[in-house]
């Protein structure tokens, strides 16, 4: 099965002058940048490092996920921030740990002793929250569901009706149907250290209610026979 590291980016300069070094080429079999509009070096920057960076048609982290799910050649899909929020060396575990047999794998930023250094008191307590939400509605027991760090098989895709509408509630969903499914998930404990440089693209309250919109409609649709 081969790997691809997803690494969307808006102006991220400054992260993946830090970050990209850390990253070993052979962890993966494909490293993949969607770029959204980056206008600070970015793109000049990656190209000039050798690595493939395609520019999204539309903007919007939706919209790089998919192009992503286009043309990537991998089996498994990782989804990285390049911001310093995701560890380079949890790589290799993570495609260990899918090609066990595992069909979801998450670094989780709450799971034995791991935190987030970039939580502030709205999102932690979100992401306390939404968890035990799910656990409540759907079952399994996760502690952490937001996250971004994780490695998926791409069949996933497929096999959970995924769509371009559905970010930014995607990896809430991917949870809910996974459990769905009964497929076969794990939780690998996983830092989150703070961003570097740049400005937090997500917008906390839209996301939230988002997500909370989802979790009830979930209550009612893609049901699994």
């Amino acid at each position: 099965m081969k790997t691809t590291l997803f690494i969307p980016v808006l102006n991220e300069i400054d992260g993946v002058k830090v970050i990209m070094p850390c990253i070993q080429k052979d962890w993966v079999d494909e490293i993949l940048f969607v770029d959204g509009g980056s206008t600070d070096g970015t793109v000049e920057y990656l190209r000039q490092e050798g690595y493939t960076v395609i520019s999204q048609r539309k903007p919007g982290l939706c919209q790089a996920y998919w192009e992503c799910f286009e043309v990537c050649k991998g089996d498994i899909i990782i989804p990285f921030s390049p911001d310093g929020n995701s560890v380079p060396e949890l790589i290799p575990a993570l495609v260990a740990k899918i090609k066990e047999g595992y069909d979801l794998v998450i670094v989780s930023r709450y799971l034995d002793d791991s935190k987030s250094e970039d939580d502030d008191f709205i999102t932690g307590w979100g992401n306390w929250l939404f968890p035990r939400l799910v656990k409540w509605l759907y079952g399994g027991s996760f502690t952490d569901v937001f996250v971004m760090f994780r490695a998926f098989r791409k069949d996933l895709v497929k096999t959970l009706g995924f769509d371009e509408t559905q970010l930014p509630t995607l990896e809430v969903i991917m949870v809910i149907r996974a459990i769905k499914h009964r497929l076969k998930v794990a939780e690998i404990p996983g830092p989150e250290p703070k961003r570097i440089g740049g400005v937090r693209k997500m917008k906390i309250w839209y996301n939230g209610s988002a997500v909370m919109y989802q979790l009830i409609k979930e209550l009612f649709v893609h049901r699994v026979k």
